[in-house]
């Protein structure tokens, strides 16, 4: 008796283990097939121009289909009645949905903004108070790379329920510097200077032209606005250069720097 029951065993444990190993070997390959299908889908809607961003968001609503059916074959491989795990896995989803409304509210924003398509990937955007270059919509988050380089993840919901500005939208965006004038300069010479060197900055766009007028006045005397145009992946590197633009035109002796005046009031 003894030893048929650990012949039985032997048995059992081979075909359970050669079941685990079938069911690994499997899953491997399945996720192989999965990656490999995407890939494929990819391809073909870049073939067909489609944007970037609907390819990323359609490759993973596909990607978590794929698994979860292949999860279900792996169930049905082991003997598991898949139908029941159908209808367990459905109910579990309701319930987890109800439990997380947030993530079904994520899922649903995120389905928007691929369809509205206010922001895309690659464009350079302010979203849920985040300064940055959109990297990937995904089925519950927006990732954007800042300015300084983190990757930030901000939920659907927070992107299309708060303020968007997408600054690669429009064709240029105005670069606001200012400049501030002794009370003895020559303004008009100065604005004239000011606009020349401005329009010979690289990627300043010629029209619209530089605005160079006067902004206000303060105690120092009056206040240039200087404001050339150009596209937003050239911001930073007009900003600086218009910087330097303004020292050079104050070097040529129409732009002083503002002066400090102190009083001391004596008080008996």
């Amino acid at each position: 008796m003894t030893a048929s029951l650990i012949e039985t065993l032997t048995t059992r444990g081979l075909d359970i283990g050669l079941k685990i190993l079938g069911a690994f070997i499997g899953y491997m390959i399945g996720r192989w097939l999965i990656s490999f299908a995407v890939s494929l889908m990819k391809r073909a809607l870049t073939a067909r121009n489609v944007d970037a961003t609907l390819q990323r968001y359609l490759g993973n609503i596909v990607s978590v289909l794929l698994h979860i059916a292949l999860v279900v074959a792996i169930l049905g491989y082991f003997g598991i009645e898949t139908t029941s795990f159908a209808a367990l896995f459905a109910a579990a989803g309701v319930a987890i949905g109800m439990a997380w409304s947030g993530l079904l509210g994520n899922f649903a924003a995120g389905v928007f903004l691929v369809i509205l398509r206010p922001i895309k990937v690659g464009d350079f955007v302010s979203v849920g108070g985040m300064l940055g270059t959109v990297k990937e919509i995904g089925l519950f988050v927006t990732v954007i790379d800042t300015p300084d380089n983190v990757e930030t993840y901000i939920g659907n919901t927070k992107v299309l329920g708060d303020t968007i500005q997408n600054f690669s939208s429009n064709p240029y965006r105005r670069v606001d510097l200012k400049a501030q004038l002794d009370h003895t300069a020559d303004v008009a010479d100065t604005i004239t200077r000011l606009k020349d060197k401005l329009a010979a900055i690289p990627n300043v766009v010629a029209k619209p032209a530089p605005d160079v007028e006067i902004l206000e006045y303060s105690l120092a005397g009056p206040v240039l606005a200087v404001r050339p145009y150009t596209h937003t992946d050239n911001y930073w590197q007009v900003y600086f250069e218009g910087n330097r633009v303004i020292r050079e035109v104050g070097g040529e002796a129409s732009l002083q720097p503002p002066k400090q005046h102190f009083g001391i009031k004596n008080v008996a």
